[in-house]
Order: structure tokens, then sequence, then C-alpha cells
């Protein structure tokens, strides 16, 4: 069996359709310039990626006007698909329009970045591990790859395996992403205290 082929064997059929199956960059077109998790959620963030390690050359994927870090790293690199989204965030450096769910190539070199990033977004991807297969790509060997989520979401666009389960059904879909794309070593995952909306963390070092 192919790497492709087991991937996909350990997701059940319908696994990644969703709701609204329609071009993703009609919804994602009107530029959202808001949270989509509060101030107490925020933090938690941030303060996961510090304590993951999180610096250096980053990749914020499916990025928005703000990257959810809790100081500007040496370089910033934000992919999204809104342009005028991406251009509010003061904290990059370069500014990348791409639709994952079209094309999971990242258009970088291999090796070009120290960590890698996804804030609540995960739950919206229909090609999850040819995605972390490609972060394993652009990252530097012992690189890590930190997704942070909540329990909200456009449940609309968010795959229905991910709208079958609970937070931590949440937790081992994503470490079973990292698993299946075969470039990464055992994901740790992780509950951060907020006093808002709950933070859940999985991470994962490049092999």
């Amino acid at each position: 069996m192919s790497d492709d082929a087991a991937a996909g064997a350990a997701f059940p059929p319908g696994f990644f359709d969703r709701a609204d199956e329609g071009e993703d960059t009609v919804f994602y077109g009107p530029p959202r310039l808001v949270q989509h998790i509060d101030d107490a959620a925020i933090a938690a963030v941030s303060a996961y990626y510090d304590e993951v390690g999180v610096a250096g050359d980053v990749l914020d994927l499916m990025s928005s006007w703000v990257s959810h870090l809790s100081t500007p790293p040496r370089h910033l690199t934000a992919l999204g698909m809104n342009a005028a989204e991406l251009e509010a965030n003061t904290w990059a450096h370069e500014r990348v329009i791409h639709d994952l769910n079209a094309d999971p190539h990242l258009p970088f070199a291999d090796a070009a970045f120290d960590a890698a990033v996804c804030t609540v977004s995960v739950d919206y991807l229909t090609s999850p591990v040819a995605v972390f297969r490609e972060v394993g790509r652009v990252l530097r060997p012992g690189g890590r790859f930190a997704l942070t989520f909540s329990n909200r979401c456009f449940p609309t666009k968010a795959v229905r395996g991910w709208l079958a389960t609970d937070d931590a059904g949440h937790q081992e879909i994503v470490a079973a992403y990292f698993r299946a794309s075969g470039v990464f070593g055992e994901p740790v995952a992780a509950r951060r205290p907020s006093g808002g909306d709950p933070v859940f963390g999985v991470s994962a070092a490049r092999l």
C-alpha cells in the first residue's frame, strides 16, 4: 500500500466531506477583521506557542490579520486566503495568498522554516495529511509544527469527521494527521489553561 493509500485508510469515507463544498475562495473572499476566539484564549494560544518553542523563521498557516504569537519572530511568513486580512498583519514580513484545499503544496523551498503554526483552522483542511507532509518538507530538521484549536468554527466549512466528535476527539484527529504524514515524531497533545474559550494544542517535531 502506498503512503497516500495508507493515510486515506486511517479515515472513513466521508470524513473530509463538508456541508458547503462551494469554492473556498468565495466563502473567504470578504475580509473578516475579527477575532475568532476571545482574549483569554488568544493569550493561552500565545503562551502555548512560546512553551513549545515557536521562534526564528516561522510559517503561519491559514493566517489572517493577527498571528497569535507573543512577540514578533525573526521572520514571519503568513499564508492565507484573503489579501486584505494578510495585508493588515503588521508582524508579517512575507504574505502569501494560497488555498491549501485547492493545492496542498506549499510554495516554499525545502527546510525554509524553524517552526510552523496553525491557529483555529485545522478543522477546515480537506487534505490534511498532504498538508502536514508539506509542512514537514519546509521545516528544518527538528522544527516544530504546533496547532491550536477551540470549540468554535464555521460549521459548514469544517470537515464532517471533525464535527462528529468532541474536544478530546479533535486532539486525536490532529495526532492522527501527524502520524499519517510519516514525517514527524510522536505528537504531544495538551489542553491550555484559559479563562475564556477552551484552547487545545497538538505539536510534533520534524524527524
